[in-house]
């Protein structure tokens, strides 16, 4: 399996400009969006070369979605 690099500007493509605009004057935002990227990129890195366990494996995935979920919100709702 290939894993899938979830990048927000892909996921949510509609929002890239308020994306963009957020991470460079917002740091509450930029602190989450590091976070997210750099939880993806774990994601990233066990599935295709280090390996963990399946439950930490679920709980970053968990983690990265609770940050996509407050992301999104503050993305949506200036």
């Amino acid at each position: 399996m290939i894993p899938e690099k979830h990048d927000l500007a892909d996921e949510f493509p509609d929002l890239s400009a308020r994306l963009n605009s957020l991470d460079k004057t917002s740091p509450e935002f930029h602190s989450a969006y590091n976070r997210y990227e750099a939880i993806d990129q774990e994601i990233i890195h066990y599935e295709t070369e280090a390996g963990c366990s399946d439950e930490h494996l679920e709980n970053l995935k968990k983690h990265r979605l609770k940050l996509k979920d407050q992301l999104y919100y503050q993305l949506t709702h200036p």
